[in-house]
């Protein structure tokens, strides 16, 4: 059953002046939201971006470090063997030989 006031805030349209006013709020709203959500996303974008330099960046570090080691063993194992050459044959020999084994029994 509609109320006086009801009946009264409706024009010949039927939608009333209540109705637009309310659309208006709602459409501005919708635009902030929308505005609100490009701001999120391009922070979410500047973040993952900086993070992925980051960890880049760790990443290169690492693998410059593994590689300096490996160089520095490489070069320590070729000064033994240029120092002891029997005793490098024979120690190859030997790890051969159980390699060898080991794979025998399998």
């Amino acid at each position: 059953m509609p109320r006086g006031n009801e009946s009264s805030n409706r024009g010949a349209g039927g939608s009333g002046a209540g109705s637009v006013a309310g659309s208006t709020d709602i459409g501005s709203a919708a635009r902030q939201v929308g505005e609100n959500l490009r701001d999120l996303g391009g922070q979410v974008r500047q973040t993952a971006t900086e993070q992925y330099e980051q960890l880049r960046d760790q990443a290169s570090d690492y693998y410059e470090q593994g590689r300096q080691r490996a160089l520095e063993m490489e070069q320590g194992l070729e000064q033994y063997v240029q120092e002891k050459p029997i005793q490098a044959l024979l120690i190859a020999a030997g790890v051969g030989m159980v390699l060898g084994w080991m794979w025998k029994r399998r």
